[in-house]
């Protein structure tokens, strides 16, 4: 069974998914007083699970509050041993290449996944496994920061799917991987 590898994702006009210092700040300079979810409890409906790098792990868990996730998660990791005893059961520790960690993902009945995190993303799309990309822009240019995109060993192609507008001002356009058909 093949599953969908998506990434939903928030980016600055000049490609930065954080500012220079890991700062998030600017991803809420858009006023929201209704609390659009802008298309993520959509995304949440499509996926069974959640892969998520380290980085990006700690800073979920730096916001408090409840666990803000229903999905299961797994952190790819060479230096976290354990996770928090309340997340025992909802987050999975995980390393190895990419196709490893899909490999045990897919053993454990989980096919559609949530992609997340600057270096993971970077990595499945070296690796050409992602299969959808969600980028809402943020009209803000930081200057410098965290890039969502890295190099790449080759060119990979999408399909404009559509864009949307959210509260007037955030622009998010969702692609899919353009596949050659193989024989």
């Amino acid at each position: 069974m093949k599953g969908k590898n998506s990434v939903f994702i928030a980016k600055s006009l000049d490609g930065f998914i954080a500012g220079k210092n890991n700062e998030l700040d600017w991803l809420e300079m858009i006023p929201n007083p209704e609390h659009n979810d802008l298309g993520f409890d959509n995304l949440m409906n499509e996926i069974d699970a959640i892969v998520m790098g380290k980085t990006t792990f700690e800073t979920v868990l730096g916001f408090g509050g409840a666990w803000p996730y229903e999905k299961h998660l797994f952190v790819l990791s060479t230096s976290l041993k354990s996770v928090p005893e309340k997340l025992q059961e909802k987050v999975t520790l995980l390393k190895g290449s990419v196709q490893e960690i899909l490999k045990s993902i897919h053993a454990k009945g989980f096919y559609n996944l949530y992609i997340d995190g600057g270096k993971t993303v970077q990595n499945f799309l070296k690796e050409d496994v992602i299969d959808e990309l969600r980028m809402t822009t943020i009209p803000v240019l930081l200057g410098e920061g965290i890039s969502l995109f890295d190099i790449l060993p080759t060119s990979l192609e999408f399909t404009h799917l559509k864009t949307e507008v959210f509260l007037n001002e955030l622009v998010q356009s969702h692609y899919s991987r353009k596949r050659r058909k193989t024989t």
